[in-house]
């Protein structure tokens, strides 16, 4: 059979197969296999001697597809971080795809090789420098904090010099330390990075046209009281100045009356507030203004603040249906607040502060499970998203509920894969698909087999459940769909999927 639709559907259902052997994986690493690599090599894992096998592919296609799994261990695709190809090692370095979710931190050695990386380091030409791959790294949430807080004393200069990044969450010590570098990169990076609690070296580097740069400026650099005041007189950048940590007590107290009531709301989160000025917030005639001031009393972090900020900054507003599918699951703050005030928080009458419970990782079980009975939606569904012991009745709950998360929530293993038989009928495709695949099912899903909606066939035509004859009838048939479901039901024999290979050449 040539490269037909329904044959490229084959290769992929047989590459999908939970059940196929290696022998029959390996042969998918084929040239004429390329249709199956991005499932073989990055959407299902793999035994070992598979995974050998595309670690030393001589197709980078095939590395790079292994580069960006999900399913695979960090520890296996950080073994490319030394691959001769640039397009493979930034493919590790910017994480998997599709990014559902925070991703699995890379292993330390893995990290400082890519950070300390080189330009010449690999013969022959290079689409990427080294700079662009540890750039890329940066920003694809691989990196976990206590690696970045490790740096401070790395051997390697190179590193040391990375953790001047975290200059504004640094102790006074940490700081002085990097100051006094013996390597002069190192020093020098320090210097750079201590202009940004210099009030006048903010105010020589602020630039008067408004953009990114002002604004990060002005919400986390130290601010001269000359700035504040232009701030102020040309009504500019106030939000900024109400939220950043370092702007002068005289500015704040201005802040708090301003006629915007966003500025005063941002105000009211403030962790430095004095409680004369927190009491006035609380009786402020905006509703928004009382609640922020209302439902965290003194005194507070800037770590607790920035925790309730990244629930309540994110409601209806950006498209979704609740802010549980707005906020989805949250990566790691440079600094988050002690478990113990999550855990504060998960008894706390206001709904917002137990959403805010909800989103952290760490909690003990029995506050998952009280949460997880939680009268409001939005805090089951957080949990759903964000803890591991979240029971999965609530997490398939989240996911009837918030259609933007389901492809996220597909890939945690408490998610019920048994007990579906009442969604079968579900108006939503994407229900009616995962019931599909129950293997428990007291029935053959037959009926879902000619459904309007092609992953629910495949699905159905993936279900353990379902008779030789019936999957005959599928792999020989004309839905691209079905047969490709079929060729990924884990009832076929090896053989069968031998000859299915044999078929499409």
């Amino acid at each position: 059979m040539s490269a037909t639709p329904l044959a490229e559907a084959l290769l992929r259902g047989v590459a999908a197969n939970p059940a196929a052997p290696s022998e029959v994986l390996l042969r998918l690493l084929a040239p004429a296999g390329r249709p199956a690599w991005p499932v073989l090599c990055g959407q299902r894992a793999l035994p070992p001697d598979v995974v050998e096998a595309v670690l030393a592919h001589p197709e980078s296609a095939v590395r790079r597809a292994f580069a960006r799994s999900r399913c695979a261990a960090p520890e296996q695709r950080g073994r490319l971080a030394d691959d001769p190809e640039a397009f493979v090692r930034i493919s590790l370095a910017s994480g998997p795809r599709p990014r559902l979710g925070p991703p699995e931190p890379l292993p330390d050695a893995v990290l400082a090789a890519l950070l300390t990386a080189r330009d010449g380091d690999h013969p022959g030409e290079q689409r990427f420098t080294a700079g662009e791959i540890a750039e890329e790294l940066e920003f694809s949430g691989q990196i976990p904090q206590a690696f970045r807080r490790a740096l401070l004393t790395h051997p390697h200069p190179a590193l040391r010099a990375k953790a001047t990044g975290l200059w504004l969450w640094l102790a006074p010590e940490q700081r002085a330390a990097l100051l006094a570098d013996p390597d002069e990169a190192v020093a020098a990076a320090a210097r750079r990075r201590d202009r940004e609690l210099d009030p006048a070296a903010m105010e020589a580097d602020l630039p008067d046209r408004d953009g990114h740069t002002r604004n990060m400026l002005l919400v986390n650099y130290a601010v001269s009281h000359t700035v504040a005041e232009r701030c102020l007189a040309e009504r500019r950048n106030l939000w900024s100045l109400a939220a950043n940590p370092h702007t002068p007590a005289a500015a704040v107290a201005r802040l708090a009356r301003d006629p915007d009531p966003k500025v005063r709301e941002r105000v009211a989160a403030r962790a430095d507030l004095d409680p004369p000025l927190l009491a006035e917030l609380a009786e402020d005639p905006d509703e928004a203004v009382r609640l922020r001031a209302l439902v965290q009393p003194l005194p507070r972090t800037w770590p607790q603040r920035s925790a309730i900020d990244r629930v309540r900054g994110c409601g209806t507003a950006c498209g979704a249906r609740s802010t549980a599918e707005c906020v989805g699951p949250v990566p790691e703050m440079v600094r988050e607040p002690e478990t113990a005030w999550y855990a504060a928080c998960a008894d706390s009458p206001h709904p917002l502060l137990r959403r805010v419970a909800a989103t952290c990782r760490l909690l003990p079980e029995e506050v998952v499970h009280r949460l997880a009975a939680d009268p409001e939606p939005d805090v089951r569904h957080l949990l759903a998203l964000n803890h591991p012991l979240a029971p999965p009745a609530a997490v398939l709950d989240a996911f009837l509920a918030l259609p933007r998360r389901r492809p996220y929530l597909l890939t945690l293993p408490r998610l019920p894969r048994t007990g579906l038989a009442h969604l079968l009928g579900h108006q939503d495709a994407e229900v009616r698909a995962l019931a599909a695949g129950d293997p428990a099912l007291p029935a053959p899903p037959t009926a879902l087999l000619t459904d309007p909606d092609g992953p629910v066939r495949r699905a159905a035509a993936a279900n353990p459940l379902l008779a030789p004859a019936v999957l005959d009838a599928l792999l020989d048939g004309p839905d691209p769909d079905a047969a490709e479901g079929a060729a990924a039901n884990p009832g076929l024999p090896a053989a069968r999927l031998h000859a299915l290979l044999d078929r499409c050449g």
